[in-house]
């Protein structure tokens, strides 16, 4: 499998899955006790976006060099995209003020856990996941919990990992959907996951194409669960643009409370500030009253 995140790194769809993923931490860190964040598909951790793989597509200009733009003229911004906004500032700060480093999901949110929490972040590419374990270390002052960083393959990891010693878990499974068995392998891992840990939150990033073929595959992946599941989409260009990636979808199992609501905010003013065309959804697939 060829696919690196640096090929997308800081694009629109980063913004978008990072600020949520900022959000589902903070949710659960209104308790004390520490819980699990476990990252399947982490990526390398940190992305230089003048480098030549990132340049290629150059979808930062579109997305995180975009959104700190427009944020900065902005009278006002909702405090999620402040929060993600704030954290890339002060990784690239600590990192000798480099405003061409992007940090990927996984070192976003060891930057966010504290020291009763945990971190497990799973990478198949033998030279990922050593980017991501140097990535790691030359970020410690940014890190209350020094991540674990496994070779190998996520689905696998989900599945050995669960349930977490901690009792409480944030599991991003965030693949490349390139193989042909992709997902089937996301429906398995979240049923079985769901088995092993019931009340832990699962969140699936996925691509927006087109509109019909998206909401297909999330029925598909979706069939047999019981428990809460939400959707929110963003999709800066119309669904069905022949431009190729116009949205960008997080589908959560066991969302924390008012996690729905929150995201109805900070999209409409993400969609904004990027310039977006189309707009977003926030959707309730398994409603907690029919469960």
């Amino acid at each position: 499998m060829q696919y690196k995140h640096v090929f997308h790194a800081g694009n629109f769809a980063d913004a978008h899955k990072h600020i949520a993923l900022l959000q589902l931490i903070e949710a659960l860190q209104k308790k004390a006790k520490g819980f699990l964040y476990l990252d399947t598909h982490a990526g390398e951790g940190l992305y230089d976006l003048n480098g030549p793989d990132a340049r290629h597509g150059a979808e930062a200009e579109a997305g995180i060099h975009h959104l700190e733009r427009t944020a900065q003229g902005a009278d006002h911004v909702h405090p999620a995209i402040r929060l993600y906004l704030d954290a890339v500032d002060r990784m690239r700060r600590a990192h000798g003020n480099n405003r061409n480093l992007y940090p990927g999901s996984p070192l976003l949110a060891a930057m966010r856990l504290r020291d009763a929490d945990m971190a497990i972040c799973v990478e198949t590419q033998p030279q990922s996941s050593r980017a991501l374990q140097r990535a790691f270390e030359r970020s410690t002052s940014l890190l209350a919990t020094q991540p674990r960083v496994i070779h190998g393959d996520g689905y696998l990891e989900l599945k050995g990992q669960m349930p977490p010693k901690l009792r409480r878990g944030l599991i991003l499974i965030d693949p490349p959907y390139e193989s042909t068995d992709e997902e089937q392998q996301i429906a398995t891992v979240l049923q079985e996951g769901l088995l092993r840990f019931e009340t832990g939150v699962f969140a699936l990033w996925y691509p927006i194409k087109k509109q019909h073929e998206s909401d297909l595959r999330l029925a598909r992946i979706t069939r047999g669960i019981t428990r809460p599941t939400l959707a929110i989409e963003l999709c800066v260009r119309e669904p069905d643009n022949a431009a190729g990636l116009n949205g960008s979808g997080m589908l959560v199992v066991n969302p924390p409370w008012q996690f729905d609501i929150d995201a109805q905010g900070w999209q409409q003013e993400l969609h904004a500030l990027l310039g977006g065309t189309s707009g977003g959804s926030v959707k309730w697939l398994v409603n907690e009253s029919r469960t």
